[in-house]
């Protein structure tokens, strides 16, 4: 075990898990590799490197970063100026100590706002556009897009950093726009894929009967 700890850490040093589906993939077929001759705890420290990524600057000064714990589907959709309406699970820690400050998981709650209408702090206005539904991240808040040198008594020291990690549940238009709902827009998507697919199999299969025609054969 130790030796394949050593390995592991040698031959990836200068290799780091890429963002990339592909290359993600590719990794993680390499670790499940490994595995096989590890045990439980060699394979949750995979299933971390090939969830976590890197940790994106927002901003570029540091004051807004990122880093996605579980990633969105494909398909997923993500707010815009047509669904500015968003949902979420959170949970907020001050970084210094780690200590909970406020989150929804306890009673399973749910918290909306508007994005772009400064209801919320800085960062959580900057990350959300970022993300899109089913994506969980963890949002680190310097204090000046926080709540700054005046805190927010009792919980929130001044010039506090904060730590939320947040998952983007939903996100929705505003009240009496054309679109009625996040799961009306998901069926369009849908729908628009699958006729994408049926007109490439409808495609696929009147080449081969052009082929077989010309060939002299049944199709």
């Amino acid at each position: 075990m130790q030796d394949w700890a050593y390995g592991f850490q040698t031959s990836q040093a200068h290799t780091p898990l890429s963002v990339d589906n592909e290359l993600m993939v590719s990794n993680l077929r390499y670790l499940t590799t490994k595995i096989i001759l590890c045990g439980e705890i060699e394979f949750l420290v995979a299933e971390q490197l090939y969830n976590m990524g890197d940790a994106i600057d927002l901003i570029g000064d540091g004051g807004v970063m990122k880093k996605i714990v579980r990633r969105s589907k494909p398909d997923a959709i993500a707010p815009s100026e047509s669904l500015p309406l968003v949902d979420v699970h959170y949970e907020g820690t001050l970084a210094d100590t780690g200590e909970v400050f406020d989150t929804t998981h306890e009673d399973n709650s749910i918290f909306s706002f508007e994005i772009g209408t400064g209801s919320v702090i800085k960062a959580w206005d900057v990350a959300l556009r970022t993300m899109k539904v089913g994506e969980v991240a963890v949002i680190t808040c310097k204090p000046e897009y926080a709540y700054g040198s005046a805190g927010s008594p009792p919980d929130i020291p001044p010039e506090a950093t904060l730590v939320f990690e947040v998952e983007l549940v939903a996100c929705r238009p505003r009240k009496g726009s054309s679109i009625s709902s996040v799961s009306d827009e998901r069926a369009r998507l849908e729908k628009a894929t699958e006729w994408d697919f049926h007109k490439t199999i409808g495609a696929n299969i009147k080449q081969g009967a052009k082929e077989a025609k010309r060939n002299g054969s049944c199709f």
